[in-house]
């Protein structure tokens, strides 16, 4: 009898719904085919709540998800709500109270699928970011003083202590280990690429840069270990893609460094990401948000949130039933599907969610 896991589902707001169901078709295939069980739970968190009873997460509602060992995200937005309510309410939120110290975002080109990129396929497209998602400028630490007057300033500092990277460094160090190209059997060896800013921002990154060589000599000798400055980095996803393997990174320059990597994976429609706590609960979400325009239509591309689904089984150690779903995705997007984009696919959202987890 295989385990089973507590799965808080969090639909979510305009398409959330519709992407969540198609992932859980997948999700339902992966578990009875490979024998452990995830008993889901649903939660209403959004923008309908939020309009209805004035409350964003209601009280207790973090301290009830601990009790979870994932959740599995549709999206977050709602035309109703002001922006950054619902964004910081519950997504900043969760990923900071639940402590989900590491995004993780692969950015994997699958078959069939189009990028920007001239001349680039998947072999060339194969690659993950690990980015510090807790600490850095995001926290918001500084302020504004003489608001309104030719005076003004503003202060925001990228904060960041050892522990924080530490952590952050260990995890991404793990990850090639385990999942990058020589684990692949496409390498001969898994690298690790720090990217920063060292020659502009010499405090932080001095810091990020003796932590990654220091733990790497130590405890990964086996794991080659790179270094990129940020902007060189965004040149070569768009020119050299292929010699990435796994990059790790600050919270800032990995906010936009995965959006690129997302653009030349083939869109928002396909990317796919983790809030990970590594000893805690984990978030799982398609990165496009809520799409309201095309709410109920029935038309939005739902691959985004099944791979979500996969990370979420491979973060908990379901591996092969991960990568059954991955293969799954792969064989619709080489055969069957001629478009990422809403309504130009070919198919409905349930018919493509219905021959994914056919193939699982």
């Amino acid at each position: 009898m295989g385990k089973t896991y507590k799965i808080a589902v969090i639909p979510g707001d305009g398409t959330g719904p519709e992407v969540v169901a198609e992932g859980l078709k997948s999700l339902d295939a992966a578990q009875a085919k490979f024998g452990f069980t995830l008993e889901m739970t649903d939660f209403d968190f959004g923008g309908e709540r939020y309009l209805r009873t004035g409350e964003i997460l209601p009280a207790g509602a973090v301290d009830g998800l601990r009790r979870f060992d994932a959740i599995y995200l549709g999206a977050i937005g709602h035309p109703g709500v002001k922006p950054g309510i619902l964004e910081k309410g519950i997504l900043l939120r969760l990923r900071f109270e639940l402590d989900q110290y590491i995004n993780l975002r692969p950015v994997r080109l699958f078959p069939g699928v189009e990028t920007p990129l001239k001349n680039k396929g998947p072999e060339q497209i194969n690659y993950a970011v690990v980015r510090e998602n807790t600490g850095g400028i995001y926290t918001g630490t500084g302020g504004i003083s003489m608001k309104g007057t030719p005076h003004e300033v503003a202060v925001q500092s990228m904060v960041y202590n050892r522990h924080q990277v530490e952590r952050c460094l260990r995890y991404a160090f793990e990850y090639a280990r385990k999942f990058g190209k020589k684990a692949q059997g496409k390498a001969d060896v898994n690298t690790l690429a720090l990217v920063g800013k060292t020659n502009v921002l010499t405090y932080v990154f001095d810091l990020w840069e003796r932590a990654f060589h220091e733990i790497g000599e130590k405890d990964y000798p086996d794991v080659k270990r790179e270094y990129y400055h940020v902007d060189a980095t965004c040149m070569y996803m768009v020119k050299s893609p292929e010699w990435f393997d796994v990059l790790v990174t600050s919270n800032m320059f990995g906010d936009i460094i995965t959006d690129l990597g997302a653009e030349t994976q083939g869109g928002m429609g396909i990317a796919a990401g983790g809030n990970i706590n590594p000893e805690g609960v984990s978030m799982f979400e398609p990165i496009g948000g809520s799409a309201p325009k095309y709410t109920g239509k029935n038309i939005i591309n739902p691959l985004a949130a099944i791979c979500a689904g996969a990370m979420m089984l491979e973060t908990l150690g379901e591996i092969e039933a991960a990568r059954a779903i991955e293969n799954a995705v792969r064989d619709v997007t080489a055969t069957k599907v001629k478009s990422l984009s809403a309504g130009k696919m070919g198919y409905s959202t349930s018919q493509v969610g219905d021959m994914v987890a056919q193939r699982v």
